[in-house]
């Protein structure tokens, strides 16, 4: 056996937004080429700051961060996050459903761990964010993707979730609002996806990470609070809301009827416990991040970076001829369709890697985002304008020739 090799499990993981065209662009890099990045949600690479009181909260509690909390977080951190669930119409009883985590991707992985035998099916949207299809493959389970509907804003497709229930799926995931589209659902369309899991009897797990990044005025509403009778996993964190992205700290709060659902949490507390806690400094910043300090509005109104940076980038995609885009609503991504005959493109990661190497731009395919037609890249519109119009620029003048052989 060669000790070197990837596991039959790795070797079925397609995690393509860290795949090849990324590679490049980093040997690009290596030999002293400037490549202009619209591919990452770092706020923090294009300047964004987390608010002065999060950044004091977290140095002033630096000497009390010295030790292990308690493998679900701090007392403080956890009633905080209840306070705010509760705000939003969850039905979480109490601080002991709440799990910090390094990140809300930790949490996912562990979720899925904890969840699914071999076999198991998930139903994940389509476009998703891949975490969640390599979380569940490297559990052993099936990621079955379900469409979200471009036509239809990007809301999930009922009818295409219905029939691909089986006697396996075990749960359903739901992205909202939604990377890579930017879509907000509307609350008949959650409670149409509360009506299948409970008609099935499957899990919800909803990743509402962006659900404080809202644009032109839109409301979000969790599932959760949609189904107080059903079993939900609902993630969160500050990340994205509060520019802490490498302070890496999110959660995860239970919800609903856990009665069938008992061992399942048992296997939560134990890969909990086994990986100790979370970031200990950055717990104590959720409850100043989640009292209303320090939030984000000022850049998502009118005048604020986030808001013209959308604005600018749909105005700019909207003038290239072959590329026709869905407003995006939260979030600060937007996932562009490209007309596949007029450029005669059949690969759309061979298309962004031809990008990068003539324009020395990096974009995601839509590939990447398990979505399974070659028409579609992902912009993140974190970047200043004027580098967002340069981009755009490089992108008309780039497909004015470009055809795929």
């Amino acid at each position: 056996m060669n000790l070197f090799s990837k596991s039959d499990k790795l070797n079925n993981v397609c995690y393509d937004i860290r795949g090849p065209v990324l590679d490049k662009a980093d040997q690009m890099e290596a030999s002293g080429e400037k490549i202009i990045k619209l591919n990452i949600g770092n706020p923090a690479y294009f300047g964004f700051n987390a608010p002065n009181n999060i950044m004091r909260v977290m140095a002033d509690n630096l000497k009390n961060a010295q030790g292990y909390s308690n493998s679900k977080g701090i007392i403080p951190a956890r009633e905080s996050i209840l306070k705010y669930h509760h705000s939003k119409g969850l039905n979480v009883e109490s601080i002991n459903e709440i799990y910090t985590g390094n990140g809300v991707s930790e949490l996912i992985v562990m979720s899925m761990q904890g969840l699914l035998n071999n076999g198991d099916e998930v139903l994940v949207p389509m476009p998703d964010y891949p975490l969640w299809t390599a979380s569940v493959t490297l559990a052993g389970g099936k990621a079955v993707h379900y469409l979200c509907d471009e036509g239809s804003e990007w809301y999930p497709d009922i009818r295409d979730i219905e029939c691909k229930i089986t006697s396996k799926t075990k749960a359903i995931v739901v992205i909202n609002p939604n990377n890579p589209t930017g879509a907000v659902y509307p609350i008949e369309i959650l409670e149409q996806i509360a009506d299948i899991a409970r008609k099935h009897g499957i899990i919800i797990f909803a990743d509402e990470i962006y659900d404080r990044l809202l644009l032109d005025g839109v409301k979000h509403t969790s599932i959760a609070s949609l189904a107080p009778d059903l079993f939900c996993v609902t993630f969160n964190g500050l990340s994205k809301s509060h520019m802490a992205a490498g302070f890496r700290i999110g959660w995860m709060a239970l919800s609903g009827d856990k009665t069938t659902a008992k061992s399942y949490i048992e296997g939560l507390n134990m890969l909990s416990s086994m990986r100790l806690c979370s970031n200990v400094q950055a717990q104590y910043i959720i409850p100043e991040a989640l009292n209303g300090n320090g939030s984000p509005d000022d850049v998502l109104q009118a005048g604020g970076r986030i808001y013209e940076q959308r604005e600018c980038i749909c105005r700019l995609l909207n003038s290239i001829d072959g590329i026709s885009l869905v407003k995006p609503k939260a979030a600060f991504y937007i996932f562009p369709k490209i007309d596949t005959k007029k450029f005669n493109i059949s690969d759309d990661e061979k298309f962004v890697y031809d990008f990068l190497l003539q324009k020395k731009i990096l974009l995601v395919h839509g590939g990447g985002f398990h979505w399974e037609y070659p028409d579609h890249f992902r912009i993140v519109y974190l970047s200043e304008t004027k580098e967002l119009e340069y981009s755009m620029n490089e992108l008309g003048d780039f497909l004015s020739g470009y055809r795929q052989i």
